[in-house]
């Protein structure tokens, strides 16, 4: 296998069948990665003239991308490998890079849940809080004043009447 090299981030093109395939969420796990432990595997990049074509490892350069990286590690393989690369799904680095993910991922949510556990006291006392503190304008308003229920609540005189006949009261 080349030894990984160096390329400049903005002269490596990146065909549009290729930019359909990005997944954000994959990109933040594998810049979180690379904060971590630095990017591990490089990306394979092809010459097309004098241009570079990604060949593989999108995700490795759009997380570089996000972190404002202007470098990326790669390796340049000749056209003819780079049209006669296996599928990705058969290639036993990929099946470690999901695996590496998912438990990325994993810890990720349990910090979270972890943060959210300790913020939920908070936020309930808060509510508590707000529940104790009297209804502003309480004295005001004819319907929370004492005596009167919604039961009592009529809208009209014929309202009222079915309401007291209802109830066994004589008007």
């Amino acid at each position: 296998m080349p030894k990984p090299e160096s390329f400049p981030i903005e002269k490596i093109f990146v065909p549009t069948k290729q930019k359909k395939a990005i997944k954000p969420e994959i990109v933040g796990e594998i810049a979180e990665s690379m904060l971590d432990i630095g990017q591990q595997e490089p990306i394979s990049v092809r010459l097309d003239g004098d241009r570079l074509v990604l060949v593989e490892g999108l995700h490795r350069l759009e997380a570089c991308k996000a972190l404002g990286e202007t470098t990326i590690l790669g390796v340049l393989v000749p056209g003819e490998l780079a049209q006669h690369k296996p599928l990705l799904s058969e290639r036993p680095e990929v099946e470690a890079e999901r695996i590496k993910m998912a438990r990325l991922k994993q810890l990720r949510l349990e910090k979270e849940a972890a943060e959210a556990s300790m913020s939920a006291p908070k936020r309930v006392s808060a509510t508590e809080a707000l529940r104790a503190r009297p209804t502003k304008g309480a004295r005001d308003n004819a319907k929370t004043s004492p005596g009167r229920t919604a039961k009592s609540t009529s809208r009209s005189l014929s309202d009222w009447i079915t309401q007291q006949k209802g109830s066994g009261n004589r008007y």
